[in-house]
């Protein structure tokens, strides 16, 4: 107001120009009075102010006063017909669009591009390629934007071989260099999978703009190749939010969490501000590193910004305060959402399941309004990892009554639960329902079904589910090998180990190599126990752990060399499990070795001084020896220590139902029936 004031004085403010450009500033400031002012000023009719007009009810989405000024027109140029054709499509109202297209009297490159690309807009690329065809036709030259617009349709309809003949016409017409029509050549080719050519568009561009580099630096993200993604990335000479996003969410996403914060860490210093999907992501990626301090911060930021409430950061603020044992703040943000998506009602019901708090997430989980798979799998996953073996088969039942349809995931998961307690008859029964369902070939559900065999005892079944096992993993030729092994087929076990390393492309693992050395533990192969796990590192790539360690004790325990295990524990490069002690000492029981078993018990008992067996099997191996005096002193340790020997425990399954017995427990509701039972198959026996 003060300039118009200003101009007025000084006499300017009817100059054609300059009035122009006062009306565009009261147009753009929405201040109606001023506007009529200016334009009573005008004498007569002036086609470049109903334009203006034009242009500014579209802006508004006052479409019906656009096309009113449009029509009042006593005459229009090709800018009027353009801004109402572009305003039109730009509100989806396309057959008006076209219907003024065909009646513009101004068919020039502007007016055929405004409408190929506003029928891309609205989703109609092969109407759009029509229309560049007639173009075409007409012979009229398609201008950059015509041709960055017909690449997008072609990307749009899936047409490559289109989009190569427009190729030729490009280079033909000289537009090969222009930067947006190589970014949506770039764009086509990744949307058709021709990833060389795309680089190679790139490559041979003589200039390139935050969208090229953006769109090779997605192509390399989305191939998983992180190393090449990061040199395109780290050599941008200019970054936008989308390059950073696209690679904070790939190292999130392929379990490089670290990276991912440093990223997004590194974009807020170089003073990029964050959209919602990074916040989003970079919150999940501190979730997975229960980095509670940072995600605190970043939801500090969150609640500044006003986007708390986005079902995504929401869903993600949940899942990192529950995977840091915060359920309460979890729980907050889980409420305060606006909208919950079943995303958001998973993420919560995962909390408590994974906090150990199945009565709050079984609440929950019946509250939502529409469970889908996933909802029915967090809780069967919740209750199997929480030991509620019983409620899985349950939530399993309820799932099936209730219509949904397992997937893969429920149905190794429910098998889980049937190894878990050696259920062999509810393993056979899921077995049914599985080739039923037709997902017997899956490589997860047939992994979880050689485990449950395996672990159900029934080794054979085992080995056919693994044999007709249309593709093997890594883990199940781990799962089969130690299924052999522990089941005592030691010697198969190790004979499909080392059909693995002929026949497959899959490396071995440190579960593997473990069942193959517990394999020779019970088989008596000490050479080849020694050999394999003097191999581990050398041949396999992998440094022995713990219970590989443990293991090869047991093997030269058994054996009788206690010298070399006592050896092999003393050179470890870190303080042995107590188990790989208690080896020990079962071997220098086994052999009858005073000496080294006084040791092994003493180094047993510092670090695990409540632990019976260690004085239980010194005992025996004094009582061996006759050394009852020593006997007696380790009896009156024990007592005074608290200590009892443990009690033996033993399970069977009986009508679809797993009862556990322990020594001396008297509590299982049929104890009389059984004891009567034991002792006339006793007398039974003594008549014999």
């Amino acid at each position: 107001m003060v300039l118009h004031n200003h101009l007025i004085k000084m006499g300017l403010s009817s100059e054609r120009y300059i009035a122009i450009r006062l009306l565009i500033m009261y147009l753009d400031s929405r201040k109606s009075a001023q506007v009529s002012e200016i334009v009573k000023g005008f004498d007569g009719f002036d086609p470049t102010v109903h334009n203006c007009l034009i242009n500014a009810n579209i802006q508004w989405g006052n479409l019906d006063q656009a096309r009113r000024l449009f029509d009042e027109m006593p005459e229009r140029n090709e800018v009027s017909w353009t801004a109402l054709i572009s305003g039109l499509m730009r509100y989806g109202r396309v057959d008006e669009s076209m219907w003024y297209f065909e009646r513009n009297p101004f068919h020039n490159v502007v007016s055929w591009t405004a409408a190929i690309n506003g029928l891309v807009q609205n989703g109609l690329n092969a109407e759009a390629l029509k229309l560049f065809l007639k173009l075409l036709d007409s012979g009229v030259r398609p201008n950059d934007i015509t041709f960055t617009s017909v690449l997008r349709a072609c990307a749009g309809f899936g047409e490559i071989g289109l989009g190569m003949s427009v190729l030729g016409l490009i280079v033909k017409t000289g537009f090969e260099h222009n930067i947006s029509v190589s970014n949506s050549l770039i764009t086509l080719c990744l949307k058709m999978g021709e990833k060389a050519l795309a680089k190679r568009i790139f490559d041979q561009m003589e200039k390139k703009d935050v969208v090229s580099w953006t769109a090779i630096l997605d192509m390399y993200v989305g191939m998983g190749d992180l190393r090449e993604a990061r040199r395109i990335f780290e050599e941008m000479p200019e970054r936008n939010e989308v390059s950073w996003s696209a690679m904070i969410a790939r190292y999130s996403q392929s379990g490089h969490p670290e990276e991912a914060l440093k990223l997004f860490l590194q974009m807020s210093r170089n003073g990029f501000v964050p959209n919602r999907s990074c916040l989003a992501i970079t919150l999940s990626a501190l979730a997975t590193l229960e980095d509670l301090r940072v995600g605190m911060n970043i939801h500090a930021h969150v609640v500044k910004i006003g986007c708390e409430k986005d079902v995504f950061i929401s869903s993600s603020l949940v899942d990192l305060y529950c995977k840091c044992g915060k359920t309460k703040d979890g729980r907050l943000a889980f409420d305060s959402m606006l909208e919950k998506s079943v995303v958001s009602w998973n993420s919560m019901v995962g909390g408590y399941c994974l906090n150990g708090q199945m009565e709050e997430a079984k609440v929950l989980f019946n509250s939502i309004p529409a469970p889908n798979n996933v909802s029915w799998n967090t809780m069967v996953g919740g209750y199997l990892e929480n030991k509620e073996l019983d409620k899985v088969f349950l939530v399993f039942n309820e799932m099936l009554l209730c219509g949904e349809t397992p997937n893969t995931s429920t149905f190794s998961s429910v098998l889980c639960g049937c190894a878990s307690i050696a259920s062999l008859e509810k393993g056979k029964n899921l077995h049914g329902k599985i080739i039923k369902h037709g997902t017997q070939c899956d490589v997860f559900v047939g992994t979880a079904l050689i485990d449950m065999y395996a672990k159900s005892g029934d080794i054979e079944s085992s080995k056919k589910v693994f044999d007709r096992m249309p593709e093997k993993n890594e883990v199940s030729w781990t799962v089969m090998i130690q299924g052999l092994a522990e089941n005592g087929f030691a010697e198969e076990s190790l004979l499909l180990f080392e059909e693995m390393n002929r026949t497959s492309i899959v490396a071995p693992n440190e579960l593997m190599l473990l069942s193959v050395l517990f394999a020779c533990s019970h088989t008596g192969l000490v050479d080849d126990g020694l050999q394999y796990f003097n191999s581990m590192e050398a041949v396999y790539g992998t440094k022995p752990k713990g219970r590989h360690y443990t293991c090869m004790v047991d093997i030269l325990s058994r054996s009788g060399r206690l010298v070399e295990a006592e050896e092999l524990l003393k050179s470890m490069p870190f303080e042995p499990e107590t188990n790989a002690w208690s080896a020990l000492l079962s071997g220098c029981s086994k052999h009858k070795n005073e000496e080294i078993a006084e040791r092994t018990a003493k180094k047993l008992w510092e670090l695990v001084e409540k632990n019976s067996a260690g004085y239980v099997m010194l005992s025996n191996i004094y009582a061996s020896a006759g050394r009852w005096g020593d006997v007696l002193n380790i009896r009156r340790l024990m007592k005074d220590r608290g200590l009892k020997k443990s009690g033996g425990c033993s399970w069977i399954e009986v009508k679809n139902e797993v009862h556990c017995f322990y020594s001396e427990d008297a509590s299982h509701c049929q104890l009389a029936e059984i004891y009567d039972l034991l002792e006339l198959v006793r007398f039974e026996m003594l008549a014999i």
